[in-house]
């Protein structure tokens, strides 16, 4: 699957779905945003059961900034709509495919029960 281009219009109809959804938010004229986006190509036609998405941080500076984006490129790891992983740098094709794996292996049942206790406290 190729990736999808992310801007306010889709973000959330794209991440907040069901399955996994992979965020690179990069610029053109990011050295290692440019190193990084063949690992993220080549991770998303090998898994084609999630969505790689990325996000132009200088064509959508408001989604950006929602996100408190500072330095990239930034790796966002979202599933069923609750951000797991949102970490800066670029990632070698091994971390990726291990972050992947890590992403599947979530008990999503226990992070919603998390995020509901901490809501109730907040």
């Amino acid at each position: 699957m190729a990736t999808v281009e992310l801007t306010t219009e889709n973000f959330d109809e794209v991440v907040g779905g069901s399955g996994i959804v992979l965020v690179d938010f990069w610029a053109e004229w990011c050295g290692p945003c440019r190193a990084f986006a063949p690992t993220f190509e080549a991770a998303s036609e090998k898994h084609e059961d999630v969505v790689f998405g990325k996000v132009d941080t200088e064509a959508q500076q408001e989604l950006a900034a929602t996100f408190g984006i500072r330095s990239i490129p930034t790796l966002m790891i979202v599933r069923e709509g609750v951000v797991l992983f949102a970490q800066p740098g670029a990632l070698p094709g091994n971390a990726l495919e291990d972050l992947i794996g890590q992403a599947r292996a979530v008990d999503m049942e226990e992070v919603r029960a998390k995020v509901a206790q901490a809501q109730q406290q907040g």
